[in-house]
């Protein structure tokens, strides 16, 4: 069955892990395929992206993973209109009562008090800054942030505040963003990490369909740079047998572009990913499909995923070790292991709070 033009996800079918009833939503794109929406080239209707405002009681998520560099973090949104089929954060649409199919990519959660939120917390007696990450589990730059402009407020704040931030995206929509980071980065207060997974056009269009395209991430890696913003490529995830050859390539020309760093993690397909994954092969690379499973079971222990904290984000067996000599290698001929500073928590000052926001936490 093809899969939705403009989309990654060849299905949409709920989860029963938390013995939800499976089922089919209203609308799906399941049921126009039943009808005769399709063209003589088998195209489907693209679905509409509908976005849900949520309210939560809290926005600053802490971890304590022995995996993840950083402490906390924000997430702008629930859910990614970039549509990456090996996206992690997929499962968490279950949550929800949502398919982490096409559900994850068109039925999005917004939180447009999680700036204010936010500074609260950072105003909170005793509260101790460190870096807050964000992008960690959906895209703060994914298209409905030109409508919610939610990160954009959230860098605001760290500028007004002196707070440190790191962003993870594989948009170059950062850019309308420059001046905050580059104010930030003169106070050593930022760094950007672009992920950058194939400089192929046709795989990115396919497997992240509405993602940047791979020259326009190496552009906001060049931009950023000349700004004198600290620069990070994550050549991420890397999937043997599919993208993998492409490894030196990319670090090349991210580290042409201006990037300081680089790091890798091999693809993980916890719970509902895997039989996505699997699905979205069969659809765009079925002549590689055996391949490329057999070779993810290689580095995982003979499992498609492995959830193990300190074996997660490291490739294990023959496949592990070679892609783990050829990263160290291109990382030092490309020079993407430079020092970069920190970022700076001592300049932090605690904001103040207005009144009109007293009113909101006291009735929250």
């Amino acid at each position: 069955m093809p899969t939705p033009k403009g989309r990654a996800a060849p299905e949409n079918q709920l989860s029963t892990r938390f013995n939800l009833p499976a089922r089919q939503a209203e609308g799906d794109w399941l049921d126009w395929a039943m009808q005769d929406w399709a063209t003589e080239e088998g195209e489907l209707p693209p679905l509409r992206t509908s976005v849900q405002i949520e309210r939560p009681r809290t926005a600053l998520n802490r971890n304590d993973s022995p995996d993840i560099p950083f402490d906390r973090s924000f997430n702008a949104y629930r859910g990614c209109e970039h549509g990456c089929i090996y996206c992690f954060a997929r499962p968490t649409h279950a949550y929800h009562d949502l398919s982490p199919g096409l559900d994850f990519e068109t039925k999005l959660f917004a939180k447009p008090t999680g700036p204010a939120l936010l500074r609260a917390e950072f105003a909170k007696r005793g509260y101790r800054p460190d870096v807050l990450a964000m992008g960690t589990n959906t895209d703060p730059y994914q298209p409905i942030e030109a409508r919610f402009r939610i990160t954009r407020a959230v860098l605001e704040l760290c500028l007004e505040t002196r707070h440190p931030v790191a962003v993870t995206t594989k948009s170059a929509r950062v850019l309308e963003d420059l001046p905050l980071f580059a104010d930030l980065a003169r106070l050593g207060l930022a760094a950007v990490m672009l992920s950058v997974t194939t400089l192929d056009p046709a795989l990115a269009r396919a497997m992240e369909p509405r993602a940047s395209a791979p020259r326009l991430r190496l552009k906001a890696i060049a931009v950023l740079a000349r700004a004198g913003v600290p620069v990070y490529v994550s050549v991420s995830p890397m999937i043997p047998a599919l993208n993998d050859h492409e490894l030196e390539a990319i670090m090349q020309a991210a580290a042409e572009a201006g990037a300081v760093h680089a790091i890798t993690i091999p693809v993980r397909l916890p719970h509902e990913v895997a039989p996505l994954f699997e699905a979205w092969l069969d659809a765009n690379r079925p002549d590689r499909k055996v391949r490329v499973l057999n070779a993810i079971r290689a580095m995982r222990g003979g499992r498609l995923n492995d959830h193990r904290f300190g074996a997660r984000m490291r490739p294990q067996g023959e496949w592990g070790r070679l892609m783990a000599t050829r990263f160290a290698t291109a990382r030092k001929r490309y020079d993407l292991n430079r020092f970069v500073a920190p970022l700076r928590t001592d300049l932090f000052t605690p904001p103040r709070l207005d009144e009109r926001q007293g009113e909101l936490f006291l009735t929250g």
